[in-house]
């Protein structure tokens, strides 16, 4: 079993719904032998639901993981969850009822299996925790829901799993569902970085026009990081949801460690950043700190001034301090999630700044660039001799990556370097962009 990325289109999608706490996570990173679902062992981890590709004998299918399913619990987050997951199996292929073999049948199993026969999809349901093969038969108490023959498994140990991928994928052979669009690789993908609470789900969701992620005043409540495709026009954009950050990273511990771990990684994964700021707050030191977070990913970084709608600060007392503290001087955008504010012209930034992030400089251009700068500042020198910026090239880009040559680059200072690349970031408009520069000697 692998996640992969092959060319064999993909089979359609397979919701996996359940009650709280019966391994649907741990199932979803089994099937996909990743470790992209957060798992804990506190019911209740997962609340968004979040798409995990799997490749098994050379066919693709989507698994969609999803956050337990209580309607016992009245409680407003637990109801987002429930609707996330009903959101889910609308629009799934095919299901995948988790349930616990050693718990039994549950009143809550009953009443999701309900809601499973009422929406009319094709449901496989799948007895977890069977670790030993010997009590298979465990699973058969299940045929009482009325969902066909239930499936023995251990998510955690993989038995049963290869048998349940084996079925999946005849089962979605058999349905023929039509074949999802895939993202390519021109599509910009785009983290949405900010510390708790400063209004990236409600961001997402308004950019989306459905709520595709969980929104609530509690600090905290995004724990993993969820891809949502956006189209606009024939530009196609991957905007990812991640969890808070906070300035003492070090001690978070767990489910906060993992959640903050998969932001991380989601900026990694990313071309552009939106640092959100809360606008009625104004700018504060955890701001800066994301904002550092997405430079040293390799992001290119626009400063989102969320919640503009209630605002008590103007952008003029923003931009200074942005200037000051950020080398990349990150362009600023104002939006209101609440009112819609904004968001035309955030996109437009997004696309601009991708524009740049995926620029290359002419070898001619940056060589002229090399002379005037020469002429502006010669380089630091040491025992007699100076620094001399020889020529240059661009090697890569999504960022941008230079190559300077130089006569000694055991003359290069920290204060000289980060001068010449402020002035390549103003004379290419690369505001905003990780400029990278290797500075090596002359072979």
């Amino acid at each position: 079993m692998s996640a992969g990325v092959a060319e064999a289109p993909l089979l359609g999608s397979v919701a996996i719904v359940g009650f709280p706490n019966v391994g649907k996570s741990t199932l979803v990173n089994r099937l996909t032998a990743t470790r992209q679902a957060v798992v804990f062992e506190t019911p209740g981890v997962t609340r968004d639901r979040k798409e995990i590709v799997c490749e098994w004998a050379g066919k693709r299918l989507v698994f969609v993981d999803t956050g337990g399913v209580d309607l016992a619990d009245a409680s407003e987050i637990t109801r987002q969850i429930a609707e996330q997951a009903r959101r889910a199996v609308a629009e799934a292929d095919l299901v995948l009822f988790a349930v616990d073999a050693r718990a039994g049948v549950t009143p809550g199993d009953e009443e999701i299996a309900d809601i499973l026969r009422r929406a009319g999809k094709p449901v496989v349901v799948v007895a977890n925790k069977v670790d030993d093969p010997a009590r298979d038969l465990d699973a058969l108490e299940f045929h009482r829901l009325g969902l066909g023959d239930p499936v023995a498994i251990s998510a955690l140990h993989g038995h049963g799993t290869g048998d349940l991928l084996d079925r999946l994928v005849a089962d979605l052979e058999r349905l023929g569902p039509a074949p999802r669009p895939e993202v390519g690789e021109e599509a910009i993908r785009v983290a949405v970085l900010g510390r708790p609470n400063v209004g990236k789900s409600s961001l997402l969701n308004a950019i989306a026009g459905e709520e595709r992620v969980i929104v609530s005043d509690v600090p905290g409540t995004t724990r993993d990081s969820i891809d949502t495709v956006v189209r606009r026009g024939e530009r196609t954009f991957v905007f990812v949801d991640t969890a808070g950050l906070r300035r003492k990273r070090r001690q978070r511990q767990g489910i906060e460690y993992y959640s903050e771990l998969r932001a991380l990684q989601a900026a990694e994964r990313a071309d552009v950043a939106l640092v959100l700021v809360d606008a009625s707050e104004g700018l504060v030191d955890g701001d800066l700190a994301v904002a550092d977070v997405a430079r040293t990913a390799g992001c290119s970084t626009l400063v989102v001034l969320s919640k503009w709608d209630a605002t008590v600060v103007e952008v003029e007392d923003v931009r200074p301090r942005l200037d000051e503290r950020l080398r990349q001087r990150p362009p600023l955008v104002t939006v209101s999630a609440q009112t819609g504010r904004g968001l035309r012209r955030l996109l437009e930034r997004i696309e601009e700044l991708f524009a740049r992030h995926t620029s290359r400089v002419q070898t001619a251009g940056l060589n002229t660039f090399l002379q005037e700068l020469r002429e502006q500042r010669p380089g630091p020198s040491k025992g007699g001799k100076r620094l001399n910026l020889l020529y240059g090239t661009q090697v890569s880009v999504r960022p941008p990556r230079f190559r300077i040559f130089v006569n000694d680059p055991g003359l290069m200072t920290r204060d000289y370097g980060y001068w010449v690349e402020n002035r390549l970031r103003e004379r290419f408009g690369l505001a905003g962009v990780p400029v990278v520069i290797d500075f090596v000697r002359r072979s």
